[in-house]
Formats: structure tokens, sequence, C-alpha cells
């Protein structure tokens, strides 16, 4: 049993390392992140709202980051509007059912987006077919577009389909997510920041 046991910490403490050392590398991405919440606050501020998409976990960080500029991060501050593509089930199987996967996103932001509007994507390759179709239909729809992915960027980097990429430079699927997760939270501290003892 104690063996295991240390075969299991030493396992760990070798994850913790990879998580640490992607964390470093992800320093250059603190300057982009600040300019994204920038442009994230100026829509707000205008009157718009955020869209956010993505699958798997990536849907779930799109979930968590979206109710958290709604509801509240770390302070109490008024809601704000800001939307998770990700939520309906009705709208996400009649677009899957009627339209194809690929355009259960972009469907939603061509009904529920608005010029001023930003939609930021997530999707750890920078490939989902559906995400990729999400940001083209909101550059087609006056939105402002970002995309937090990760290894090379994917088609959403080299096609220079968002105004805001922030790739983190890992190959790891669970740690490209860790440090979209941590990005997402900087976005919502700066979001709190800028409407916290607002009227």
């Amino acid at each position: 049993m104690k063996s295991d046991r240390a075969a299991v910490t030493a396992e760990f403490t070798r994850r913790y390392q990879e998580h640490l050392a992607v964390f470093e590398r992800s320093q250059g991405l603190l300057a982009p992140t600040a300019a994204l919440a920038e442009a994230a606050i100026s829509v707000l501020e205008a009157g718009g709202k955020l869209l956010f998409c993505g699958n798997g976990g990536s849907a779930a960080d799109a979930q968590h980051i979206a109710t958290e500029c709604t509801i509240r991060f770390e302070t109490t501050r008024k809601g704000l509007p800001a939307i998770a593509l990700t939520t309906d089930s009705s709208a996400l199987t009649a677009a899957s059912n009627d339209l194809g996967y690929e355009q259960v996103f972009a469907r939603q932001v061509e009904a529920l987006g608005r010029p001023g509007d930003m939609l930021v994507g997530l999707t750890t390759s920078g490939t989902s077919a559906n995400v990729t179709a999400a940001l083209v239909a909101a550059r087609a729809g006056g939105l402002a577009t970002a995309c937090l992915t990760g290894r090379d960027g994917g088609e959403i980097a080299a096609g220079r389909l968002a105004d805001h990429c922030l790739v983190v430079p890992s190959q790891i699927t669970a740690h490209i997510q860790e440090v979209h997760i941590f990005l997402g939270h900087l976005l919502c501290a700066a979001i709190d920041d800028a409407f916290t003892d607002r009227e």
C-alpha cells in the first residue's frame, strides 16, 4: 500500500510540475488577456453583451465564465449580459438535427448576436468546426471576436478569425483548459473592477 501511495504521489508531483511549467510559459498571455478584458469592458459599457461557446470541458468553462459575468465573480456589482451558447438543449439539438453540429453556435450567434457584441470561443485545439463557424458568423454580424485556444492555435489562429487570440503553449488538453479558466478569471476580475461601485 505504501509503495502504491508513493507511486501515486510521484505521479501527482510530475503532473504538478508540468502544470507549473505551462503557467510559466503562459506569462506572455497576460498582456493579450488585458487587451481582451479592455475590449470586453468596452462592449459592456456600450450596452453590448458577451457570448461564449465551446465543446466538452470548454463548454463548461464557457458557462463558468458567463455565469461569473452575469452573477458575480468576487465583488458585488450589477449583473452584466453574458450568455453561454452551450446551455439551451432544445437549440443545440434542433440546430444539430436540422443544420448539422457545425452550425450549433453560428446559428445562435446569428439569432442573438448584434453589432457591438463580442463572441468568445474556447477550443483547446483551435480546430473545432462549430467554434470556427461561430467566429465567422460573428465577424459577418459585426461582433468583436476572441478565442482561447492551445497547441499551435489551429486554423482559428492561422486564419486570424479572432480579434483576440490567446494560444496556450501546451499540447496537453488538460493543461490548456487549466490556463483557460485562469485567463477567464482574470477577465472576470477586470470586469468586476470596472463595474464595481457604479450606479
